[in-house]
């Protein structure tokens, strides 16, 4: 996975546990694109404190996920629904019984609205 979404991401997950000014800094960066120049211009603050800003948040969503794994367990999670929406599928092929069906429908439509 490229860095740059990966750290997006991982944003997403633990953004909380950052300064305001930080997650201000970081979002700018990985979601909104901007230079350490132009975050500089926004912030009144160095480029050179910006570079290490981001350099330290880095690290930091990196240690939260090695330690909580919130974006690994909801990758997990998602795989598994889409194998059971898969499984679902080739039971409800074999299903003669209209309650069956039905069950197998409701089950997969609530796989499918909560992934």
């Amino acid at each position: 996975m490229d860095k740059r979404i990966k750290m997006s991401l991982l944003l997403d997950y633990y953004n909380v546990l950052l300064t305001e000014k930080q997650r201000y800094v970081m979002n700018l960066y990985y979601n909104e694109d901007f230079s350490l120049a132009e975050i500089s211009e926004h912030t009144n603050t160095s480029r050179q404190a910006i570079y290490d800003s981001i350099k330290r948040c880095d690290k930091l969503l990196l240690e939260y996920e090695e330690k909580l794994k919130l974006m690994q367990k909801s990758k997990n999670t998602q795989k598994f629904k889409k194998q059971m929406i898969h499984e679902l599928n080739n039971i409800e092929k074999n299903c003669k019984d209209k309650n069956c069906i039905e069950s197998i429908e409701k089950i997969r439509d609530e796989l499918i609205n909560n992934i």
